[in-house]
């Protein structure tokens, strides 16, 4: 349950900001950021559990990072692959972000993933897009889609792109707030970050709130930052 505000192709200074907060269960095991000893060519945390990342570029330009969506989970089928290694297999290939989703769309009969989002891009084509197998269709399975991201500010949270759960308004309220104030001038990322991705504050409004979960359990989900002591999940 991550949430990452970014922006893509609409500043004079920097075509691409990203902040992004990984929500994840304590006790699954993660290495941090680093460069994979396998290949020396991908940047990233890796899930220890699953191999994946939620999170990664790659010296050749590219970069993906990836959301669950929020939903009630049911059997996993038994062709189900780790939603983690879909931002490696883009880091890994030769395909542009377009090629590479219309690959997934191809094949997603053959395996079933639980909901995701995805967002893929390449700095040298300067071309973004954003995968996402939720809603199912009629029979239950997950139905891909492929869409190119616009310039602009965007949010994703658990929930489709720019979906505007109270957390997600808030975050991009407060993002493009930040970007205006500093107008052409370098932006202070760490700064940034500091202020915005550590925002405790949780939605009062029930009303607001989704409806997936306990009424309680989304409360605790509906800080930017997931408190560490909230349940079993926490952002890290």
């Amino acid at each position: 349950m991550c949430i990452a505000v970014f922006l893509w192709k609409s500043h004079p200074k920097y075509p691409f900001l990203l902040l992004l907060n990984r929500d994840e269960y304590h006790n699954r095991e993660t290495t941090a950021l680093g460069w994979w000893d396998d290949d020396g060519e991908i940047l990233g945390g890796r899930d220890r559990q699953a191999g994946g990342t939620w999170l990664g570029t790659s010296r050749g330009g590219k970069i993906a990072f990836l959301t669950n969506v929020r939903e009630i989970a049911g059997s996993p089928s038994i062709n189900s692959n780790s939603r983690g290694h879909l931002p490696l297999r883009f880091l890994k290939s030769t395909k542009s972000p377009k090629e590479f989703g219309e690959e997934l769309v191809d094949e997603a009969h053959h395996y079933q993933y639980g909901g995701f989002n995805l967002i893929v891009a390449d700095f040298c084509s300067m071309t973004m897009f954003y995968i996402t197998n939720r809603p199912k269709d009629d029979n239950g399975n997950g139905c891909l889609s492929l869409t190119e991201v616009s310039p602009g500010i965007h949010v994703l949270s658990n929930a489709k792109l720019d979906t505007p759960w109270p957390k997600a308004q808030r975050l991009r309220n407060s993002f493009e707030e930040a970007v205006n104030k500093c107008g052409e001038a370098e932006i202070s990322v760490k700064e940034m970050t500091r202020k915005l991705m550590n925002d405790t504050t949780k939605d009062e409004d029930e009303s607001k709130l989704p409806r997936i979960y306990p009424p309680e359990f989304e409360y605790h989900l509906s800080a930017i930052f997931v408190e560490a002591d909230t349940a079993l999940v926490g952002t890290s």
